[in-house]
């Protein structure tokens, strides 16, 4: 565990892992493009030790690399999450009264630190900040890219209280600065603070809200985490049974609710729930999209509280592989073991980067009926922020669940499309731009899993890659890979992308090929690339079919930009892109920022 976060940023020096940028730096759009280079490229954490025209040094990168965010959350592998959740959730059946009890005993070291200390006198208290002389413009707020509508708070831990129950949330929003003292708070539809919220508004109550900044990293992580709403357990419990030790907590100076007391900055205030809703956005997100203007509530800040050496942290979100990919990673590892005991025939479970959390989930089962994959997937769909998922792709338990790709190849042996696929409806990710409705829309489960005699048999298919692929006059690009077909095209009107499948398939390389994937004329054909972009872009009620190859059914995926005509009438967003100008200035000062 680190005690705050200088404590961990001076543990990455020590490992080489932190690079500090002694030279002036701009807040809007600069640091994002050093960031991004860094994070691709597996690079260290970094220290913008000046910003222009702001008060206080960025860390960001905090947990760019897998072997990084493991050190962050202290442990040398994230597969150590599982094994401590489920060295704690181990049952012993068939036990009770007096030896139950004692076989809790040998358990109770790992709940050291569950429950946090009050502290009376805070470091994130040693300045603090009130009225007029609140104002966000001297924190070093990042504008992370080009089409944003202003700089954005990126890794902020948003506490609200359960306005009926007292239960509390800290969950992580993204805040865009609207003036000096005000932003707003992307409380979206499915978020536990947006439930605080409406209760509020029928108390007809202000909702007070503290946002955290900094601390011991595992406590952001934790704001992150899909926490289920156990009563009496929040975020900071989960943070202090990850680092084994209590997490300090104080009061607020100008709200009733608790804050870390070793964050670097605390923003307090409220939300009026009778209050107009404010334009949020665009926000370049994790989706690699940006998120289109909509309305969210205005947060007013009352109080800035933070140390005297404060070091704001920050992250960014866009094309993968991002950081936020790691983090994801520790929630599949910190959440197996749940898992296992609701779906035990669960062998691993993993999302890949190219499916940004929710669009792209591999699960692998130990199979011993038929329909069991089926089990497992609606299973998985009814678990929490699992209901968001797109495409679920199950494999036998021998079968990898990563790398993602390899997983999916594996799949594609075993499965025959139309047969072992299945169309689903239900609720989406409020950033899904693709889906047929807002927060709700199609899915898809490929059954990818030996089948037995009832299922229909395996069937005789050996996948195939050609080399030389039929010429079509929009096709950009293509390449196969064993079973796989990726289509770069220039889409210019409704229904194109099928007919063009239609030709493609009659042809003699569709042979030994089950899955085509359609993707719009900028897309890279690297297999993270393509599967990035078709899964983003479609709504597999809408966009998935199976059409005739010259061997066998083919699953079709249409991952092309949808027309109106085609069925879709909502704004379709654009794709994130650095100003070439900042890239070039980045490049003229690579060497002055000594990288």
């Amino acid at each position: 565990m680190f005690r705050n976060l200088e404590a961990y940023l001076l543990a990455l020096e020590k490992r080489g892992e932190l690079k500090r940028i002694r030279v002036p730096v701009s807040s809007e759009l600069e640091i994002t493009e050093i960031a991004d280079r860094m994070v691709k490229a597996g690079g260290p954490a970094l220290l913008f030790e000046k910003v222009l025209d702001k008060d206080f040094p960025v860390a960001i990168g905090l947990f760019g690399t897998r072997e990084r965010t493991a050190f962050a959350l202290g442990v040398r592998d994230l597969d150590e999450l599982s094994e401590k959740v489920a060295r704690l959730l181990e049952l012993k059946p068939g036990r009770g009264g007096i030896s139950a009890l004692m076989g809790l005993l040998p358990k109770l070291p790992l709940l050291r630190g569950f429950f946090p200390r009050w502290v009376g006198r805070a470091p994130v208290q040693e300045v603090i900040l009130k009225g007029e002389a609140v104002d966000l413009f001297r924190l070093p707020i990042l504008k992370c890219w080009p089409l944003d509508g202003g700089p954005f708070l990126t890794l902020p831990l948003v506490i609200t209280k359960d306005p009926e129950t007292g239960e509390l949330n800290v969950g992580m929003y993204r805040m865009q600065v609207l003036d000096k003292r005000s932003t707003a708070m992307h409380w979206q539809l499915h978020k536990v603070g947006r439930q605080h919220l409406e209760k509020a508004r029928k108390l007809g109550k202000k909702l007070e809200v503290a946002v955290a900044l900094g601390g011991d990293p595992i406590l952001t992580y934790a704001a992150t985490a899909p926490l289920p709403p156990l009563p009496g357990v929040s975020e900071f419990h989960l943070a202090g049974f990850l680092r084994g030790a209590p997490l300090e907590l104080t009061r607020g100076v100008t709200v009733d609710l608790p804050v870390p007391a070793e964050a670097e900055f605390v923003l307090e205030g409220y939300i009026d729930p009778e209050e107009p809703l404010v334009e949020e956005g665009p926000f370049g997100d994790h989706t690699g999209f940006y998120t289109p203007v909509d309305l969210y509530p205005r947060f007013h800040v009352t109080a800035i509280t933070h140390r005297k050496r404060a070091i704001y942290p920050a992250t960014i979100v866009g094309v993968p592989p991002m950081e936020d990919a790691y983090l994801i990673e520790a929630s599949e590892r910190l959440f197996l073991p749940p898992l296992r005991l609701i779906l035990p025939e669960v062998v691993d479970y993993h999302m890949p980067p190219e499916g940004v959390a929710h669009n792209w989930v591999n699960v692998a089962l130990r199979k011993a009926y038929p329909g069991q994959a089926y089990k497992v997937a609606y299973g998985m769909l009814g678990l929490g922020q699992m209901m968001f998922a797109k495409v679920i792709v199950a494999v036998d338990g021998d079968v990898p669940v990563k790398p993602g790709f390899q997983a999916l190849l594996e799949a594609l042996k075993h499965a025959l499309p139309g047969r072992d696929t299945l169309l689903l409806r239900g609720p989406m990710d409020v950033l899904d731009h693709s889906s047929r409705g807002f927060a709700f829309g199609g899915k898809l489960i490929l059954d990818g899993t030996r089948k037995l005699p009832e299922e229909g048999g395996e069937g005789p298919f050996t996948p195939r890659a050609h080399q030389e692929l039929p010429h079509e006059p929009e096709v950009v690009a293509q390449r196969q890979w064993p079973g796989i077909w990726g289509v770069a095209l220039r889409k210019e009107c409704p229904g194109q992308a099928w007919a063009l499948a239609e030709r493609l398939l009659k042809a003699p390389q569709s042979t030994g090929i089950r899955l085509l994937l359609l993707a719009d004329h900028d897309v890279l054909l690297t297999p993270e690339e393509v599967l990035w972009a078709v899964l983003n872009n479609i709504d597999p009620e809408r966009d998935a079919r199976v059409m005739p190859g010259v061997e066998g059914l083919v699953l079709v995926l249409d991952g092309t930009r949808k027309f109106s005509e085609e069925g879709f009438d909502r704004v379709w967003p654009e794709r994130i892109r650095m100003d070439p100008r900042i890239k070039a200035l980045v490049d003229s000062r690579w060497e002055e920022y000594g990288l």
